[in-house]
Order: C-alpha cells, then structure tokens, then sequence
C-alpha cells in the first residue's frame, strides 16, 4: 500500500499563509496525491484557533471537496492536532460514555461520533474516512501521530508549553504516581485546546493566536542586531530563569533557530521514550520544521535505531523562510510517502512555485 502523509494545512488561517487553499497549489497537491492507496492527513487541517468553526469549514470546503472527489474509493484517515482537536474531541467523549479504559498510543475512532468529524466526512462521501488519535500505525514498523504531545517537554518558552507545564504540574500532585502516558498528555494539553475552541466561538479569533504569533515575533527579533533585539537577548534568559525557579519547565533561553530544530527533536525523541513507542520510524509534525533534509543526522535517530521524519507544513511563514527557497526546511508542500518496506520519504511539491506571489492570489475559486 502506498501511503502519502500530509501534514499542517491550516486550512482557514486569518494570516492567509495556507497555501493550499490556492486553487494552484490545491491541484499541485491533488495531482501529488493520485499514486496515493491511502491518504494520512497528519494534524492540524482546520484551523480552530483563529475562526469560528462553521467559518473555517466553509474556507476548507473546497479542499476537502476536492480531495474527496481525488480518494474516491480510497481511505483517508485523519489525525487531529491541537489546532483541530475539536475533530477528535466528541469522539473521545464518545469512547469515555461507553466506557472504554485508557488512552492506548494509537486508536481509530468512527467520524460519526463527532459532529465536526461527521461533516467533514461528508465532504468525502465517496472515501472510506477515519480518525485515528493521537496516532496511527501505518506499518508494523511505521508510527504517525501529529507530534503536539511533544509541547510537553520542548525547552522553548512558548506560551502554550508554559501552560503545558503548569497544568501538567497540578495533574501529577492529582495523581503522585503520573508518568507520560497518552491520558496524562490529554490532561495537560486537552485544557489548553478546550479554551482556546471555545474562546474563538464567541470572540475576535486573533486574540487566541497572539501567543503563537509573540512566539515567532520574539524569534525574528532576538535574531537581530538591533537595540530591539539586543533587549530581547536579555530579557529572554531572565525570564526562563524565573519560569525554571518556578518548578516549570525545564526551559532554556537558546531561541536560535539551530536550537528550535534541536529542542523540537529532544522533545518528540521524549515523548517517543515515554509512550514506549517501539518502531523504526516515527512520522509526525507540528513544528512545521520538515526534515531530515540532505545532510541532516544530528537528532533525527534514536536510542534503538528509531528514525524521526516531519512532514513539515502547508503554511508559507514569512519569518522563518526569510526569502529563501525550497531547500529551507519550513519552506512549505512536502509530502512524506511510505510504501512497500521503504523508509519515509519527503518530497517538495511546490518547490518550483513563487510561493510568496501566488498568495497575493485569492483563497477559493
């Protein structure tokens, strides 16, 4: 079975950086995914933090039309993230009221026991569409999950894994003998998603994203040799040493970008231990950072062989390409494949396109 494992389409951003909302890049994609038996839709499709739910799945519609019409008779299974939890939070509940026990590493939930799910499977309604949360076994050997578990124990100061680490904190005195197991993860993260859902239902949805968006801000000013910049080199260290004083964390004051890859693969590389995820390799996402690229080693492998593989993301980020070109890693339009006993591999679908022009270009048809 061939398997192509798409990852962070954001479909609905305010910032308008889903590139595969353009008509253009949605048949580049498309026409990608056609050798496809399976499609993996890896986290984060829809994105509920910045609009309202009804107003982000209309904006994803055509996509998911289209995607549907392109799998007819195929399988499609989704993975929710943290910016889509919603896909997989009635489906939880679900399991919980017909007393399922705990949280095992990877389940696959019915998509009618949500009402999202539901009407964004009906947009596929020629496609066999599953859920699998909060990851899916794709071969014996093969693991997908999104990759937000790992917000748990980035070294990054990030507002949410702040808030991660907090709560995290009240759940282990709840329960003294806690250990990252998948019910422990939704106990620390599951609040931070639920609040940040409903706040958009009923507010303007930027407020939700401004942590996000502080996060990439400080990033490309701390990088800068400006007074600006130089306030930031200061200010950063003093404020993680006073989060660490505060029993949060471990967090470092190292935001280079040399360091965002390594926290990122620290973290996932945790998390792959504490789940006790045994395989040769682990496929996931989240932070948008797409890799191993050529000439890449350095946290990509682990203790007992596992290999790391991130899709990368469908979001043109201004800020961290900085007007570079397809062999950065946060260029977007990768797709990882998996077939027969091959390892994962990417492959850029928009490597050849102005990416920056075509998104002067509108959303839909």
């Amino acid at each position: 079975m061939r398997t192509a494992i798409v990852s962070d389409l954001h479909l609905g951003t305010t910032s308008d950086a889903d590139v595969a909302s353009r008509p253009a890049v949605r048949e580049r994609l498309l026409d990608a995914l056609a050798d496809a038996d399976r499609v993996v839709l890896l986290g984060d499709v829809l994105e509920l933090r910045e609009r309202r739910v009804g107003e982000a799945l209309e904006l994803a519609r055509p996509f998911l039309a289209a995607l549907g019409e392109a799998t007819a008779g195929k399988q499609v299974t989704i993975v929710p993230g943290n910016h889509d939890y919603e896909l997989i939070a009635g489906a939880l509940d679900h399991a919980r009221l017909d007393g399922r026990p705990s949280l095992p590493v990877a389940a696959t939930f019915d998509t009618s026991h949500g009402d999202l799910s539901r009407r964004v499977a009906d947009l596929m309604p020629r496609t066999e569409v599953t859920l699998g949360y909060p990851g899916v076994w794709l071969r014996e050997d093969v693991y997908a999950t999104h990759g937000h578990y790992l917000d748990l124990h980035l070294s990054v100061p990030r507002v949410e894994c702040v808030l991660a680490s907090a709560i995290a904190r009240f759940a282990a005195s709840i329960d003294h003998g806690a250990r990252p197991t998948p019910d422990f993860y939704e106990a620390a993260l599951s609040p931070i998603y639920a609040f940040g859902y409903s706040l958009v239902q009923g507010a303007e949805g930027r407020a939700v994203t401004r942590g996000g968006n502080l996060t990439r801000a400080v990033w490309d000013r701390s990088g800068r040799r400006s007074p600006s910049g130089l306030a930031l080199g200061l200010a950063i260290p003093t404020a993680v040493t006073v989060l660490n004083s505060l029993g949060l964390g471990p967090f470092r004051g190292d935001v280079s970008a040399l360091e965002l890859r390594r926290a990122g693969l620290r973290a996932m590389a945790a998390v792959v231990a504490a789940l006790g995820i045994d395989a040769e390799h682990v496929v996931f996402g989240h932070t948008h950072r797409s890799g191993p690229l050529p000439g890449e080693a350095e946290g990509w492998w682990l203790p007992g062989d596992t290999q790391l593989t991130n899709t990368g993301s469908w979001l043109f980020e201004e800020v961290f390409v900085r007007g570079s070109g397809p062999s950065n890693p946060y260029w977007p339009g990768r797709i990882a494949w998996l077939e027969d006993q091959e390892p994962p591999r990417l492959a850029g679908v928009l490597d050849d396109l102005d990416v920056a022009n075509l998104l002067r270009t509108r959303r839909t048809p």
